[in-house]
Parts: C-alpha cells; structure tokens; sequence
C-alpha cells in the first residue's frame, strides 16, 4: 500500500477498502464477523439451496478471484450438507473382503467446494464456473458463493481479459477438475517429488507407465 507519515513519525499503512475487508475477514473469531456470520447462516438457511445472489458477500474475495461487477458476470450461493461420504450399501452389507467391509468412516474424494461448484455447473448449464469461495457454515452446511460467466454476453466475449472462457474447451470446467477447487483435489498444489504420480493426472500417469513404450 501507499505509505504515509503517522503521528510518531514512523510510516503509516494507508490501505484501501478492500484491503479492510480482507483484514476484517481473516479474524473469523471477532465480534464484528461471529456476528455477522450467524445472522446470514439463519438467512441462507432459509433461503433455497442454490440462489442467486445480487451481488458477492465478500467482494474482495470475489474480485482476487476474478469477479468484476459488470454485465456477464452472476453469483449463486449454495449450500451443501457437510460430513463424509456413507457409502450406500443395502443394510451396510459388504458381500466381499473385510478390508471392504467399510461403510461409516468413508469420506468423498473431492472437496465440498468442489461439489458446490459441480451443483451450480448443472443447473445453469449456460453459464461457465469461473470460480468459488466460503462464504458460511452451520453444523449441518456449508455455504459457498460461485462466480460464473455468461459466455454469450457481448460484454465478455470482447474484454480480452476474460474471453478465454468462452471457447468450447471451457464448458463445464467444474466437472472436469479444472477450477480452482478441482485443480486442490487432484493434488495440482503441490509440486517436485511430492506430486510426480499427479501430473498430469493420475491416470495419465497411470497410462504411461503401462503402455508398452
């Protein structure tokens, strides 16, 4: 940020808007933010599980993610049912090993963002998934905003700094791993020695080392 003087002489931050916002939303624990964060887990609670919404709960966050607030732009907030996986065996029976004898503890693969995101893909199969972030959570929920994009919008189809989206080989990145959310749960984080059976992707690396070369 810009520095100015302070009353003592040393150097001041002065910071921006958004720059409070993103400050005011790390300390999750303060009065200010449990309190807010508890009105709005009652709202969304009533609300339907996937809404629009008319403008991000946290524009800062939505911004660092690639929302403008401009024509061809849409934010859904949705909700999704917090926990592991149960796997869906009648009675809990498991005709086979022990080892897959498993039914409780069992947890899904992807992240709960990362179904979000899928949830709001299918539903406004229009719209493509740019991006997602927290929002909420309850002990039954957790709420998440999605940025999507109208790929027919004049408006993004001439800003060069987001018309990549709209060709054919973006639709429905959510359901292929390629968003943010995705790209954590495939294990694209991580890089070096600790992800060289994950690029690029386990099956691709899978496939390579079973072809006769």
């Amino acid at each position: 940020g810009h520095y100015g003087r302070g009353f003592s002489g040393s150097p001041a931050v002065i910071m921006g808007a958004y720059k409070y916002l993103e400050e005011l939303w790390k300390k999750k624990q303060s009065d200010v933010l449990r309190f807010l964060l508890r009105v709005r887990a009652w709202e969304y609670r009533q609300l339907p599980n996937i809404h629009r919404a008319s403008r991000p709960s946290r524009p800062d966050k939505a911004r660092r993610l690639g929302y403008k607030a401009k024509q061809g732009y849409v934010i859904f907030r949705v909700r999704v049912r917090r926990g592991g996986r149960k796997r869906p065996n009648p009675k809990g029976i498991v005709f086979g090993k022990p080892a897959g004898a498993g039914i409780n503890q069992l947890k899904f693969q992807r992240n709960l963002r990362s179904v979000a995101e899928e949830r709001v893909g299918r539903r406004f199969g229009n719209l493509r998934v740019l991006n997602s972030y927290w929002v909420n959570q309850d002990a039954v929920y957790k709420f998440y905003e999605v940025i999507c994009v109208d790929p027919q919008h004049a408006a993004i189809r001439n800003d060069p700094r987001i018309n990549w989206i709209v060709k054919p080989v973006m639709k429905h990145r959510e359901l292929r791993g390629l968003t943010s959310a995705g790209r954590k749960h495939r294990g694209l984080r991580r890089k070096g020695h600790a992800a060289t059976q994950l690029r690029p992707s386990r099956r691709g690396t899978w496939k390579r080392l079973n072809k006769v070369q």
